[in-house]
């Protein structure tokens, strides 16, 4: 956590001394009333949104600050509701979505509108997400929490978060993706990095999430290359599989003037030659990378191979080598499809450098098909040829079953716009699926039929 630049700590007392001489919070002192509140509310809030945003954009690592500040009486509670939603969600899960590690700053935030004058206005606006938030909560924790609650009332309500219902995954999970959807084109991840390898060790995970989610959302991320830097000078984190993740994201995410392109080339090829399965450890994470959100495309993979030594044997060239060929030619060129064919015939199917390539070629599969329109259904048609080529050059499950999903979810939205059956679209795409599809396993016949069955209307019951 760093401390707060002082042009922010000193607009953050300019917007706390106006709140103070507001005309409606001396109202809604008087009155205690909704109205003059809602009215302090519109008045500064705002600003305060946008001061936050700015934190969150220019010094990420800053913002755990900022919202302890804003936790300060003199705020009047405002804004809390909203960073109480941002420090749920915060809080790096597992894959049975819990917590990896207490949640405290979610604790503090809640602690404090549990203590506030205005509880009666701010719960109003948090009971969703003091829900998501316990749910993700061991019952320990949630218990400790309870027994800082004095005031009975406020107790009564925070009991009345915690559903039995999420204590199943299934429900858990659901619950956590319809509420971190709400927020998905925000930047409110935060994160601190080590300075020892203890500290590596333990929150590297986080610290790594936190770096996944600021490459996604997109912004400038100028503010985190110093503390990037310092993590890769550090010997003590040198030979680790952290930092092996860390060359990964700074060499593919991060924009590198031509010093810190051959600081970055020193640093990697020390790795690479000193590191036990170096070459491995990274094109595993670059897998990760490719399944992410992060819509990578040619530009990370040309920036990583235009850095690396290609003269020394190992996967790593000959991945970046044929990605060099993909991307250069397009994947649908002769030269490059008997490329993929050879690298193909002389590597392991299930090495890591063939999965590299396959989730490469999957990749641009999926945000093509993603960005066709409905009008370019022929074009779609077109394109499935080279999807049978590719599919057989893989004979991979994983890889085929990607391409039926991104093809099934066009063809959906047709049959949502084409709604005519007797029209030419209707027909032509239900001719193309009746035989394509088939042929490439994507449907049997008898779904087929399924798929175009006419669904007769229910008859409405008369009335007597």
């Amino acid at each position: 956590m760093q401390a707060l630049d002082e042009q922010y700590y000193n607009r953050l007392n300019e917007i706390a001394a106006s709140i103070q001489e507001s005309p409606a919070l001396a109202q809604y002192l008087e009155e205690e009333e909704d109205e003059p509140y809602n009215e302090l509310r519109q008045e500064f809030e705002p600003s305060l949104s946008d001061l936050h945003h700015k934190v969150a954009a220019e010094a990420p690592l800053q913002l755990v600050t900022f919202e302890k500040y804003l936790l300060e009486p003199v705020f009047e509670g405002l804004y809390l509701p909203r960073i109480l939603g941002y420090a749920v969600l915060r809080g790096e899960i597992n894959d049975q979505y819990r917590y990896v590690r207490p949640n405290d700053h979610f604790k503090e935030i809640l602690i404090a509108i549990c203590m506030s004058v205005h509880f009666e206005q701010l719960k109003k606006r948090i009971g969703q997400s003091v829900q998501v938030g316990f749910a993700l909560s061991s019952d320990i924790w949630i218990t400790n929490l309870m027994s800082q609650v004095e005031n009975k009332r406020i107790r009564y309500f925070l009991q009345q978060q915690k559903n039995d219902r999420f204590r199943d995954l299934k429900d858990r999970a659901e619950l956590y993706t319809r509420y971190a959807n709400q927020f998905r084109r925000e930047l409110y991840y935060s994160a601190d990095f080590p300075k020892t390898q203890g500290e590596m060790k333990a929150n590297f995970s986080a610290l790594r999430q936190f770096l996944l989610k600021r490459f996604e959302v997109g912004g400038d991320n100028t503010s985190l290359k110093e503390q990037i830097k310092g993590f890769l000078q550090t010997k003590e984190f040198h030979n680790n599989d952290e930092y092996v993740e860390m060359l990964a994201l700074y060499g593919n995410f991060m924009p590198l003037d031509p010093q810190e392109q051959l600081d970055f080339a020193t640093h990697f090829a020390r790795e690479r030659n000193s590191y036990p399965g170096f070459d491995e450890k990274y094109l595993t994470f670059m897998v990760h990378l490719y399944k992410s959100n992060l819509h990578m495309t040619a530009d990370q993979d040309l920036r990583m191979s235009s850095i690396v030594d290609k003269a020394k044997a190992d996967k790593i060239t000959d991945f970046y080598r044929i990605a060099d060929k993909v991307h250069n030619l397009g994947y649908v060129h002769p030269e490059t499809v008997e490329a993929v064919q050879e690298f193909y015939n002389n590597h392991d199917g299930l090495s890591i450098e063939s999965s590299c390539l396959r989730q490469l070629i999957q990749n641009y599969f999926s945000r093509l098909i993603a960005g066709l329109s409905d009008r370019e259904y022929a074009d779609y048609f077109e394109l499935t040829k080279i999807f049978g080529v590719y599919m057989k050059i893989f004979g991979n499950q994983e890889f085929n079953q990607a391409v039926e999903k991104s093809s099934m979810k066009y063809v959906n939205k047709l049959l949502r716009v084409f709604i005519d059956k007797r029209a030419k679209d209707y027909q032509d795409v239900k001719k193309f699926v009746s035989t394509q599809f088939v042929d490439l396993g994507f449907l049997k016949d008898k779904e087929v039929v399924e798929m175009f069955k006419t669904r007769r209307k229910k008859r409405k019951s008369s009335e007597g």
